[in-house]
């Protein structure tokens, strides 16, 4: 049986306790790095060139680091190295909508042809890799199939099964951790606000970057992107319900 992973950890006070998070510079990664820079006392990013056309998050993932040094000074003692992973080559073979010029339709399999295949179990893969050589056993992601677009490695049951592969074929006691699992994009507005408050809200509206075709001529309410994208539509929807709730209008109230 694979072993069990716990979305949303206690805090833990173990200085030895460190993580490494997969960041790609969007939402749900940023704010993934900001509950693991308030839970453990060294963290450490990793973020991968695989020939995506919204090449931009590249750009905007050191600008999230740069935000959260200067916002949040605690945080910033925390935050160590970030990794830059190129397998540019990865993208050839998923030819994809997120890969190429390809418009982004629904295939017949019932996923969007922006479904990369495998991508989120090579970046594991390679973070895992990379958290044997640093000492870095905690491998934080943002997935999350409460409110997502059906890829399959974004499952839960998809990344138990890669937990107890990694652990097996590193010897190493690694875990997974996905803190979004189980949240809709409403919720992860009022997690990011739980754990950073109002700046940590404006980072994620300012800097982070989560449309598909790199789009960021256009600011909304919600950040930038096309809007009609399907990780645009996602974003939008998810700021919406949360700002109609009691702990977004607060928020807004406060600005």
């Amino acid at each position: 049986m694979p072993r069990e992973i716990d979305p949303m950890p206690e805090k833990t006070s173990d200085a030895k306790k460190s993580a490494l998070v997969l960041h790609s510079g969007g939402q749900d990664s940023t704010v993934c790095l900001a509950q693991a820079l308030d839970r453990y006392e060294r963290v450490e990013t990793v973020g991968f060139n695989y020939g995506q056309r919204h090449g931009v998050e590249l750009e905007c993932r050191v600008r999230v680091r740069a935000a959260i040094e200067r916002h949040f000074p605690d945080w910033a003692k925390r935050l160590g190295p970030d990794h830059m992973i190129d397998i540019s080559s990865f993208g050839a073979i998923g030819d994809t909508a997120l890969t190429s010029d390809a418009e982004i339709v629904m295939l017949d399999s019932g996923l969007p042809s922006s479904f990369v295949p495998g991508r989120n179990l090579a970046f594991f893969v390679y973070a895992a890799a990379l958290g044997y050589r640093r000492g870095l056993n905690v491998l934080v992601g943002g997935m999350c199939e409460t409110d997502y677009s059906g890829y399959p490695d974004c499952r839960d049951a998809t990344l138990r099964a890669l937990q107890e592969s990694i652990a097996l074929g590193t010897d190493a006691p690694f875990v997974i951790e996905t803190p979004l699992m189980w949240l809709s994009k409403a919720q992860t507005w009022d997690l990011a606000q739980e754990v950073g408050g109002e700046a940590l809200v404006h980072i994620l509206i300012e800097e982070t970057h989560t449309c598909y075709k790199g789009e960021r001529g256009t600011r909304y309410d919600w950040g930038y992107g096309c809007g009609e994208c399907p990780a645009c539509e996602l974003r939008a929807k998810g700021y919406w319900e949360w700002q109609a709730s009691s702990s977004g209008r607060a928020t807004k109230a406060a600005k």
